[in-house]
């Protein structure tokens, strides 16, 4: 949908876009079968309800308001997750449909030049480039951490891969013109919250991420325009860092000289300094004890059989995956199918560029009964692998455990 009118049309009409060949059921909008969900620590949610947004297949429900869905892992065979079955993160109920003829993005603060105010045309003026890239909620796979952690459940399918077009954010600042004392970029969307209570959700972006080349104020998905519930008309994409920094219905940039202090920064997306095997560090927003979460860890995902699969005596299994990092390039999968005893490397598929996750797979022949028990380890081109321990945040981020699926072969 392409401006406000648009979307409200098919709020009224309570449409639900499911699409030929859906890989999970046709549902009209509303609650659908429970979907379980195994391996979950006790406390935590057990089961998950397919539900509709307007424009969207039917997604794995976690909250409705604000909305929190995600995409059931048959998507992920795919090397592009499908527009309307990509995952909606929000933080805050209220999100306008912002139209393309209304749009304008105001740029700002103490560290530029010459302030703008810049229209949807306006933007589409300067360079265009596209990128594949991981989009992941930094709360991915939270539902699994043991003990249980608060937040929102999320199995698997908080991430999505897709080509964003846009523009080089760093040409737009070059335009206004960066001050050499400029330390962050504070991002702020169109979303609202309906309590004054409840914190804004700004983010802000360290300076020398902000003009990176890869870093884009993004219009189009897969070749079409954002859908509502994925920023529409622009977003931010930071490759490589997961999606907390990837500010949707973008609407103003101030470029300031000071550490941003809000809410969303100072207190929430933190992890324990030092814990975590990143390169990419946000040192302006650091302290003694903890520091932002920021790019994504190596891990991996199998998207093509679930445990409890049954298979006959003699039958070759194909495994089939995903991997992917915070951009490094992913350098091997090894795969397990007697539960970590001995390991063979995955074949890999075509390389989408270092942002993109990796297709993979591996076959293997099952000649004799009982549980095969199948693992996949991903390791990039810096020599970092996966954990088979969870290395443990208040939070639940990061969660890279390698993954375990038990087969049933007679």
């Amino acid at each position: 949908m392409t401006d406000r009118r648009g979307f409200l049309k098919q709020v009224a009409k309570g449409l639900a876009v499911v699409g030929a060949g859906s890989l999970v059921p046709r549902l009209a909008l509303g609650e659908g079968p429970s979907l379980s969900t195994p391996g979950l620590p006790s406390g935590t949610l057990d089961s998950s309800i397919l539900h509709a947004l307007p424009g969207k297949r039917p997604l794995v429900k976690r909250t409705f308001r604000p909305p929190n869905y995600e995409t059931p892992v048959e998507y992920f065979n795919e090397p592009f997750t499908p527009n309307d079955a990509f995952f909606v993160r929000y933080h805050v109920p209220n999100i306008p449909g912002v139209g393309t003829a209304e749009w304008k993005l105001e740029i700002g603060g103490d560290s530029v030049e010459r302030p703008l105010a810049l229209a949807f045309d306006d933007l589409k003026a300067y360079e265009q480039v596209e990128i594949a890239a991981v989009c992941l909620c930094s709360g991915n796979r939270r539902g699994l951490s043991d003990p249980h952690v608060p937040g929102i459940q999320w199995a698997h399918g908080a991430m999505g891969n897709a080509r964003w077009k846009g523009v080089r954010l760093k040409d737009v600042l070059g335009k206004a013109g960066v001050k050499k004392e400029a330390v962050e970029i504070v991002m702020n969307g169109s979303d609202s919250a309906p309590l004054t209570t409840t914190p804004d959700f700004v983010k802000s972006l360290p300076m020398w991420k902000a003009l990176d080349e890869n870093t884009l104020l993004a219009y189009e998905m897969n070749g079409e325009p954002l859908p509502h519930w994925n920023g529409h008309p622009v977003r931010l994409v930071v490759p490589g860092w997961t999606a907390t920094y990837w500010m949707k219905q973008i609407a103003s940039i101030q470029v300031v000289s000071q550490p941003f202090k809000g809410f969303w920064m100072a207190t929430a997306y933190r992890i324990p300094k030092g814990k975590f095997p990143v390169v990419d560090r946000f040192i302006s927003q650091e302290t003694e004890v903890n520091t932002p979460i920021t790019e994504m860890v190596v891990a991996s995902l199998i998207t093509n059989v679930k445990s409890g699969q049954r298979f006959k005596v003699g039958q070759r299994v194909e495994v089939k995956g995903i991997a992917w990092d915070g951009g490094y390039g992913i350098q091997v999968v090894d795969v397990s199918s007697d539960g970590g005893q001995s390991w063979r490397p995955a074949q890999l598929g075509k390389d989408l560029g270092r942002f993109s996750w990796r297709q993979w797979s591996h076959a293997f022949k099952a000649d004799k009964k009982g549980v095969y028990t199948v693992m996949a380890k991903a390791s990039n081109r810096l020599g970092a692998s996966q954990c088979f321990d969870l290395i443990f945040n208040p939070a639940g981020y990061h969660n890279n455990v390698v993954q375990r699926i038990d087969l049933q072969v007679a």
